[in-house]
This record gives structure tokens, C-alpha cells and sequence, in this order.
């Protein structure tokens, strides 16, 4: 049902006025601050109308209304005014592109969920940009006998270490041409495509020395996939201080079991890189945030015009989005730009 105009001006005072102060909102305070030239009771009229539509709620201790998560969802959709932001107010290490800049992504990510904790007072996260699936070089170094380290590095630049138990003792040249005729042959295929070949190809070789690629080629993979999707997370204590996040054990349990776990909140990254600009999950509307009183707006970043990993900021449902969302979206951008080479 399409609320009329009065009722959505209704909905949206009460929204901002509970963001505010945090207190149930009644009849008397709406006639005050919505603007509207009505009497009393055409207010309670429109606010048990939009109580009967899942918009407000009654608390038991109070007459006044609060918004609910379907009310949260029309007003960030529809009647939400958002804020302009001055990009000059938001941290100058991210608003230098450049090689120094895009060689340290590590740091860049930390300073960015730093960042979004710090200008919001909530939350901030990120999920790091994913590891290419591909490799650009393979290294064999012999620690001792039967102990080799194995270096992965994938376009881009980053590297991967893994320590192979074989059961062989290879020499250093056997390892040598080993390197040499993966990175000859498969640089720059992805890790499946090469496993598949290398059943094929290497029948021509000395088992012990096919048995080390493959090895080699699995562990490059698992390596990759244990690195994928990190996560920085900064400023979780700040959410101690919001009693609507903190009001008992039970919601405290539930929240840091979300940080600790990270799967649902990663799940809920994951699904917004495929979407473009900001997104806003709200309560429980997700089915991967644990609490109705908890709120995470997010956005994607890029290198060099690709979609590499997502950004965010957790807080309370009651937060102020006008000045939440700008923020998320300017630090993308100025994510995105650090990150690319110039």
C-alpha cells in the first residue's frame, strides 16, 4: 500500500525525531516538529494506520511509536535526505593515488575501516580484495631434506608462501626446471585449468617430478582460497556504547558472535559487491545480520575499474543514514583511487 503525503511526512518526522533522542515519539511531539496543520486525532488516525501496516510500533511502556525495520526500509528508500559530504574531511592517506599508495594495500584497507569507525563512531569494515585465482610465478625453495617452501606470486604483484612436506628429496635443479616448466607453460592460467592440463602434459615426465607440480599446483590453490576474503574489522568496542546494541547479554552475545564467526557478515559483503553504489541492510530484513537493531550500510571498491572487495559500517538500526551513507561512498571512491595504479 503507497502511503499518501501526510502520512509519509508523518513517518519520516517520527524516524529522524527517534534517531535523535532514541525515545518513542507521540501524537503531541508530531504535530510539533512535521509541519503538518493537523488535529491530534488525525495524527493517531495515521499513526495506527501505519502501526496496522508494519511501519511503527507501540512499546508497552510507552504511548508514543518507533519506527520498525519495514519502517527503517521505506524511509532510507524513499524520504531519507542525505547530507553532503566534503571529501576534504575524510582521512588525506586515502586521497593520494599513486604506486606508493596502490604497493600497500594492506595498509590502505586497515586505514580505511579505521577511517569509517572514526567518522561515524560505529563500526567500520572491510573485506579485502580477492586473490587472483591465477598464478604469475612459482618458486621451489629447499629448507632441508623433503622440506621445500613454495612462493606463489599472482598477477598483481602479491605473494603466498607454502611449506611442502614431499616424499622426495629433490635436488635444487630438479626443483629449478619443475619451476621453470610451470611458469613457461601455465603463467597466467587459473589454477583449475592448469590441474586438468597437467594430467595430460606431464605423462612424459618422471613421476616424482609430475607429483611435485601437482602438489605444487593444489597448494597454490588452497593457499589462495585461505587468503580470500579477509576481513579488517575496527572500532567493535564502539558499539559497546549504544544501548540499543548493548541492552542485554543476550544482544551483546549475538553481535560479537557475528564478529567472531564472520560468516554471515561476509555472506552479507560478498552479496553486496554485485550491486553498484551504496546498499543499506537493515534488522533482520537480510536473514544475515542477527538482530532487528542492527543496521550495516556498505558499498564497493575497485582497482583499476574492478570490483575488488566491499566496505561498510555496522551500528545500530537507529543511526543517522543521512550522514552514514555519504561517508561509505565517499571512502569507496577514495578506496577505489588509492588503489588504482595512476
Amino acid at each position: 500500500m503507497q502511503l499518501d503525503n501526510r502520512a509519509q511526512t508523518l513517518l519520516k518526522a517520527l524516524v529522524e525525531r527517534y534517531i535523535a533522542d532514541g525515545q518513542p515519539v507521540g501524537s503531541r511531539a508530531l504535530s510539533k516538529i512535521s509541519g503538518l496543520d493537523l488535529s491530534p486525532a488525525t495524527i493517531r488516525n495515521i499513526m495506527a494506520d501505519l502501526e496496522e501496516l508494519g511501519y511503527v510500533a507501540s512499546p508497552h511502556t510507552s504511548a508514543g511509536r518507533v519506527p520498525t525495520p519495514r519502517g527503517y526500509r521505506l524511509f532510507v528508500d524513499t524520504l531519507l535526505t542525505v547530507q553532503h559530504l566534503d571529501e576534504r574531511a575524510v582521512d588525506p592517506q586515502l586521497r593520494l593515488p599513486g604506486q606508493a599508495q596502490a604497493a600497500q594495500p594492506h595498509k590502505l584497507i586497515a586505514n580505511a575501516a579505521q577511517m569509517l569507525s572514526s567518522l561515524t563512531q560505529f563500526a567500520g569494515v572491510v573485506l579485502s580484495p580477492r586473490h587472483e585465482s591465477a598464478f604469475q610465478q612459482i618458486e621451489f625453495l629447499r629448507l632441508s631434506e623433503k622440506r621445500i617452501l613454495l612462493v606463489i606470486v599472482v598477477p598483481g604483484g602479491d605473494v603466498q608462501n607454502r611449506l611442502l612436506l614431499t616424499d622426495v628429496d629433490y635436488t635444487p635443479a630438479q626443483l629449478q626446471a619443475s619451476a621453470n616448466f610451470l611458469n613457461q607453460n601455465y603463467s597466467g592460467l587459473a589454477f583449475d585449468e592448469v590441474r586438468g592440463r597437467l594430467q595430460h602434459e606431464l605423462r612424459q615426465l618422471r613421476d616424482d617430478m609430475g607429483r611435485l607440480m601437482q602438489t605444487a599446483v593444489e597448494a597454490s590453490s588452497e593457499a589462495l582460497a585461505e587468503s580470500a576474503d579477509e576481513m579488517v574489522i575496527a572500532g567493535e568496542r564502539n558499539l559497546l556504547s549504544v544501548s540499543d546494541l548493548s541492552s542485554n547479554m543476550s544482544s551483546l552475545r549475538q553481535m560479537f558472535d557475528m564478529f567472531e564467526q564472520k560468516t554471515g557478515l561476509m555472506q552479507l559483503l560478498d552479496v553486496s559487491s554485485k550491486a553498484s553504489g551504496v546498499q543499506i541492510f537493515i534488522g533482520g530484513e537480510s536473514q544475515l545480520l542477527p538482530m532487528d537493531e542492527m543496521s550495516v550500510v556498505t558499498a564497493p571498491y575497485e582497482a583499476n575499474g574492478r570490483i575488488v572487495g566491499t566496505l561498510g559500517v555496522i551500528g545500530p538500526t537507529r543511526m543517522a543514514y543521512e550522514r552514514v551513507i555519504p561517508i561509505v561512498d565517499i571512502t569507496s571512491r577514495l578506496l577505489s583511487n588509492a588503489l588504482s595504479q595512476p
